[in-house]
């Protein structure tokens, strides 16, 4: 590897390498946010009480098969065959152009979505039944239930693994070269194909991703270490106050002496 060339590729190719990064860090990010309010609601339908007979219990039923297909094939296949298939595949099948950028945001999406469902999903469960039916015993349905006392604490206990999931997108970003979104995969192969500096190219790229997801990870155990309840807090007495029998007893001594 030649550091002279290593400085050329930068001073050159920084605007190539800086766009690249901007989409791969604009499609991983909005992807994330699209993908865990889909993961959310679908998690909140799939623990929806099933009656025991009725309509409803006919209706909830077939969503739930629904969302389950949906799961089952974007965690069972590849992204980059999710991509080929949703892109040039709509284009052939349909006659759908889609616009690449926005195509690979919803491409990411629906990705993270159907890992995000099962991770929110995951978190519900681990809640205390009790819960549930203390809000269930004071007339909330199961939508004021999941909006008012669940879905904090879930959002709270999943925020690691929707951290993990951003980084995750962020490297995955590069499988969209195949539609050609202009992410930094493709950058990079645009200009080691421009000067035949496969190594040096695509170690800066190394870099750039290094420096990302380094930086990603750091804020969010940033915004987790805020998030968590302090760990020194004082315990402040309610303006109802119970006598213990030990301060009884030492009351009715000093009363006794003062006879």
């Amino acid at each position: 590897m030649s550091l002279e060339w290593l400085i050329k590729i930068v001073t050159e190719n920084g605007p190539m390498f800086i766009n690249g990064a901007g989409v791969t860090l604009l499609i991983s990010l909005t992807g994330t946010i699209i993908g865990s309010i889909i993961g959310m609601l679908i998690g909140v339908i799939r623990t929806i009480p099933v009656p025991e007979k009725g309509a409803k219990r006919g209706l909830i039923k077939v969503v739930n098969a629904i969302l389950s297909v949906y799961i089952e094939i974007f965690r069972g296949t590849p992204m980059i065959v999710q991509a080929m298939v949703i892109f040039y595949g709509t284009a052939m099948a349909f006659g759908i152009n889609m616009d690449r950028l926005l195509a690979a945001i919803f491409i990411v999406s629906i990705n993270t979505g159907a890992y995000m469902s099962e991770i929110v999903r995951g978190g519900i469960v681990s809640i205390d039944k009790g819960q549930f039916e203390a809000a269930h015993a004071i007339g909330m349905n199961h939508i004021q239930t999941m909006k008012n006392v669940i879905v904090p604490q879930v959002v709270k206990n999943i925020l690691p693994a929707t951290g993990n999931e951003f980084v995750i997108n962020i490297k995955d970003t590069s499988v969209l070269n195949v539609i050609s979104v202009t992410e930094l995969y493709f950058q990079t192969k645009s200009v080691a194909g421009n000067n035949f500096r496969y190594f040096e190219s695509f170690f800066v790229a190394c870099v750039i991703y290094f420096i990302m997801t380094f930086t990603v990870t750091r804020i969010l155990r940033y915004v987790e270490r805020r998030i968590e309840e302090p760990e020194d807090y004082i315990m402040y007495a309610n303006q109802m106050q119970v006598e213990t029998p030990e301060d009884a007893l030492i009351r009715m001594k000093h009363s006794d002496s003062n006879r």
